[in-house]
């Protein structure tokens, strides 16, 4: 890691710190990609006159996976490399399209240090366009706790992503 990017360390996070808003604007290339890497051949995610006549929609529209990995791109710009995901669910309530600018927002809403000591935070995020929230999502993120600590080298035992409380 370079000296010049900050280190996240999880007491330097708070309850209700809000993360950098990351903005995306979305072509017909981002969703044919997206659909792609996955391997989705559904074809309203990469053949518009197939979504627009037999789907009636717009255009064609990001499919799951690749939501996904914006969500995991967002918490992980923050989070930096020693960041690592642990649980990640989202609702998808509306599509996003070419033509679409997406905006990413996130707010920390809990913190915890679990029984093995590894540091979590749990993350509400949303994905909108144009102000109307199309996604929203709920993340936990290990964090180190100190510089010396890497939640990537907790195997095992050590590495417990679900909560301890439910």
């Amino acid at each position: 890691m370079s000296s010049l990017t900050p280190r996240l360390i999880l007491e330097d996070v708070t309850v209700g710190d809000v993360l950098p808003e990351l903005h995306h604007a979305v072509t017909a290339t981002t969703v044919v990609l997206g659909a792609l890497a996955t391997r989705d051949w559904r074809p309203m995610h990469h053949d518009k006159d197939f979504a627009v006549n037999r789907n009636g929609t717009q255009d064609i529209f990001l499919n799951t996976p690749n939501q996904a990995a914006w969500f995991e791109r967002f918490l992980t710009d923050w989070s930096g490399p020693h960041g690592r995901l642990a649980r990640v669910t989202f609702s998808m309530l509306g599509s996003v399209f070419p033509g679409d600018t997406m905006t990413f927002r996130g707010v920390v809403d809990a913190l915890e240090v679990d029984e093995t000591g590894c540091g979590f935070a749990s993350v509400a995020v949303t994905l909108s366009v144009n102000g109307d929230t199309k996604t929203t999502c709920s993340a936990r993120i290990a964090l180190p706790r100190s510089d010396e600590d890497n939640p990537w080298a907790r195997q095992g035992d050590q590495w417990r992503p679900a909560p301890t409380s439910t």
